[in-house]
């Protein structure tokens, strides 16, 4: 009971956080805590190597989760230690209901957001003005600042083949990697949850597509 109060007071902390910051790493986690918590709904595509779809789920209440493995190590002085890895097994579960998933592609998207179905092939040709913020060591850490509250960015997201599958943009884009999750990037769009699982994908900065 304890516990649950005490994720229902982080959660109402996190949400005046993020409303008062604008923050999309704050939105994230506030995604992550209700999916833990009731679920979300989202669209679960999967594919194949080639990109083909040939699996499509959706449901109202959806969590994933990763599954750990014990595995042994031994120290210097032949004593033995126990961990526990994470494996490459991740759990679904559809409102009260299972799926595990291993090796495919599947790309879990947040009611409300949608693909940009007429993305083509694009060339990307970038020239500096010579400004400070051109630097690569300055641009480094302004991009890794400017993601914690979201940028306007195209993701494109291909097949384990490089087969081009689907892409998103937002005016308002942030990425993770969660540490309970494996082979798995998520994003935030515009307010909007994308799961990204064992797939090829690139997040491009919209200035470098006009």
């Amino acid at each position: 009971m304890k516990k649950i109060k005490k994720t229902i007071v982080m959660l109402v902390l996190t949400g005046v956080l993020c409303v008062s910051t604008g923050c999309s790493m704050l939105e994230s986690e506030i995604n992550n805590i209700k999916g833990a918590l009731v679920g979300n709904s989202y669209h679960v595509n999967t594919y194949d190597n080639y990109g083909a779809k040939v699996m499509e789920t959706s449901g109202d209440k959806i969590n994933i989760s990763g599954n750990k493995i014990k595995s042994k190590s031994y120290n210097e002085d032949g004593s033995e230690t126990t961990n526990y890895d994470l494996s490459s097994v991740i759990t679904i579960t559809i409102d009260g209901k299972e799926i595990e998933s291993c090796g495919d592609t599947c790309i879990f998207v947040q009611d409300g957001l949608n693909s940009e179905v007429d993305f083509t092939e694009e060339r990307i040709k970038s020239m500096t003005d010579g400004s400070l913020s051109d630097n690569t060591i300055v641009a480094e850490f302004v991009n890794k600042y400017k993601n914690m509250f979201g940028k306007s960015r195209v993701v494109v997201i291909k097949s384990q083949l490089g087969q081009p599958i689907t892409a998103y943009s937002g005016d308002d884009v942030y990425w993770e990697i969660p540490d309970d999750l494996a082979k798995m990037t998520k994003l935030m769009i515009d307010g909007k949850a994308l799961y990204i699982h064992r797939a090829n994908f690139q997040i491009i900065d919209k200035e470098l597509l006009n």
